[in-house]
């Protein structure tokens, strides 16, 4: 199938809205797609934006009630048609009037009284019907104030091409909304947007598209967000003013295949569509990839069981501490120290030499955590299906674990993972041994004979200057969203993360997409792989053109700053473009060092994007 994305702006006017809306249709019509998707708010403007204590765009309620649609209006009317003359499939956000009472009061109401209006993703089908709506989930702070949003879970819907998924703004910000449009099968996510960053289109989409091997078409906004204001009506806070050229649509539209790969991207704010080929079939609950490359299920990966209600895990606090130590350092246990230093370290070196490499690291570097790689002792993890080799490897565990104990310093950490008593597990180890660990919790190809754990540890980890709590995953436990997302609703300020890396999306996207949603610090660890990567020439279509490039991926260490990014950027009158990202230092060679920021996870606010 065809897929077209079209970006394009809008204003306070209905009617030109509809007339734009027809003129971009008929534009992507001439590549004969058969799904076209456009942009958030066709029929009006709104910022979703949470600013400050900015006041919303719409004067009043009464307002906000003239600008919406009725679902059988002339405006919707008019799409229909563009759907049945154009024979595709249309896909498009706008805000609609979800009751009467309004309209048929014979007095005009009073503009503070708030109606109920939905922004929703409306899908007209060839015949020009319209086969399905979603109510948008996810509202800011500021569309809360005029619209309402559904409780009920979004539900994918079926075409002759296959399933789609409908996302509406922040819906995609977070992975809940994504993720059971996925579990109902949804092969391709179609996005309407309105956003003003590129935190979306450059992290949080490709995300979406590889943790749920989907495609994603985004179609965002371009132009003013907000109709012009006068200078005494620009929002202020604290005797500062937040600049309305800076409300721009980005428009960045793309469509992203489910290894996060663009397939077609419009690199401009600038009016215009774009399209790609796709195969639907090549994607969802019934297809063979839904599976990672050492051919693990995704899907049939997650333990529901572990996220229920997403249930405050168990505190590990100090196993084998010696009290006076400790206790003596810190009289106040939840002081949070505002820096801590990190490094990774992969040796290329395999058994009694890499542990030897280790500790010779240990003994010249004064990192509080070094992070090494998932079993990093071990060059060919398939020798671990051999009995023989597995006593070979516990063995090695247990040497490694006295061996690096014997060099580290108090308040010192190495945190990998091995083999003990049979079951594969994340451990962290301290100058007293072996301090916490953390069995594996999801299962994988690579290491299917061990025993999952059943309980995500969160460990109070005491340094220094303060006491951090973290979470350790390895294998792909730390690619399972849901996951991460308990360790940091139970508020641990580092993930550590041993790992081997399987394809390069776990480190382009979805590790920073981890970092930035649950605000939390990431240091993974990984053994460098090399990957082919498909490029293509042609930005407007696929086209038969393509090199190959072979790709370097490893692991990384994401950082939080500690000044809320877009605050800090308006002081200083640069935007950037992002507001959320986290900071990342890549890992290089053998050694990578940085120093994170735990007190940042301590503010787990995130700014509003779409």
């Amino acid at each position: 199938m065809r897929v077209a994305v079209s970006q394009f702006a809008t204003s306070l006017n209905v009617q030109e809205n509809l007339a734009t809306c027809i003129r971009m249709i008929n534009e992507a019509a001439v590549c004969k797609p058969s799904l076209i998707v456009l942009p958030e708010f066709c029929n009006t403007i709104f910022c979703n934006a949470q600013l400050y204590d900015a006041q919303p765009w719409y004067v009043d309620h009464n307002q906000a009630w003239e600008q919406a649609l009725s679902i059988d209006g002339p405006f919707l009317q008019a799409i229909a048609k563009q759907a049945k003359t154009h024979d595709c499939h249309i896909v498009l956000s706008v805000t609609l009037r979800r009751d009467l009472s309004r309209e048929l009061s014979n007095n005009k109401q009073s503009g503070v009284i708030k109606s109920n209006i939905s922004v929703t993703s409306c899908l007209f089908s060839p015949l020009g019907n319209l086969i399905h709506q979603v109510d948008k989930q996810t509202l800011t702070k500021h569309e809360g104030d005029f619209f309402i949003s559904t409780s009920k879970m979004s539900e994918a819907a079926i075409t002759p091409f296959g399933k789609l998924g409908l996302l509406t703004g922040s819906d995609g910000i977070t992975f809940e909304t994504s993720r059971g449009l996925a579990l109902q099968g949804a092969q391709l996510l179609c996005h309407s947007m309105s956003s003003f960053t590129l935190d979306y289109s450059d992290l949080h989409g490709p995300a979406r598209a590889c943790e749920n091997k989907v495609f994603l078409a985004i179609a965002n906004k371009v132009g003013l967000l907000i109709p012009q204001v006068q200078p005494q009506n620009v929002i202020s806070a604290t005797q500062r003013t937040l600049p309305q050229e800076y409300l721009v649509g980005v428009g960045q539209s793309q469509i992203v295949s489910p290894n996060g790969k663009v397939l077609a991207k419009i690199t401009s704010n600038e009016e215009g569509f774009i399209f790609a080929d796709i195969s639907l079939a090549e994607v969802g609950i019934e297809s063979n990839d839904k599976s990672r490359p050492d051919g693990t299920d995704l899907i049939k990966q997650r333990r529901p069981e572990l996220y229920q209600g997403l249930a405050a895990p168990r505190i590990q606090s100090l196993p084998m501490k010696k009290a006076s130590q400790y206790e003596s350092t810190h009289s106040q246990s939840d002081k949070v120290p505002v820096t801590a230093n990190v490094a990774i370290f992969a040796t290329y070196k395999s058994n009694e030499s890499a542990i030897d490499d280790v500790c010779h690291y240990i003994e010249n570097n004064l990192s509080d955590i070094i992070q090494l790689p998932e079993l990093f002792f071990i060059t060919d993890k398939t020798i671990l299906n051999n009995v023989a080799q597995m006593a070979t490897v516990t063995c090695l565990s247990k040497q490694l674990i006295n061996q690096i104990s014997s060099v580290l310093r108090p308040f010192q950490y190495v945190c990998t993972s091995l083999i003990i008593e049979g079951k594969h597990q994340a451990v962290l180890i301290s100058e007293q041994g072996l301090f916490a660990r953390q069995p594996q919790l999801h299962f994988c190809q690579r290491y299917q004979w061990t025993e999952l754990g059943d309980i995500l540890n969160i460990i109070e980890l005491p340094l220094e200057q303060g006491n951090i709590n973290i979470a350790m995953l390895t294998a792909d436990d730390a690619n399972i969203p849901e996951i991460v997302k308990v360790a940091a609703v139970s508020n641990i300020h580092v993930l550590l993360v041993p790992f081997d890396i399987q394809e390069p999306c776990e480190v382009e996207y979805q590790l920073l997409a981890r970092a930035t949603e649950n605000r939390i610090c990431i240091v993974a660890a990984s053994r460098e792989k090399i990957f082919t990567n498909d490029l293509s020439n042609d930005n407007n279509h696929i086209g038969n053109k393509k090199k190959i490039k072979p790709q370097k991926s490893t692991g990384l260490i994401a950082n939080l700053t500690t000044d809320v990014a877009l605050l800090a950027q308006w002081d200083s009158g640069k935007f950037n473009g992002y507001i959320n990202l986290p900071l990342v230092k890549h890992q290089q060679g053998k050694i990578t060092k940085a120093v994170i920021y735990p007190i940042a996870a301590c503010d787990k606010f995130m700014l509003t994007i779409g």
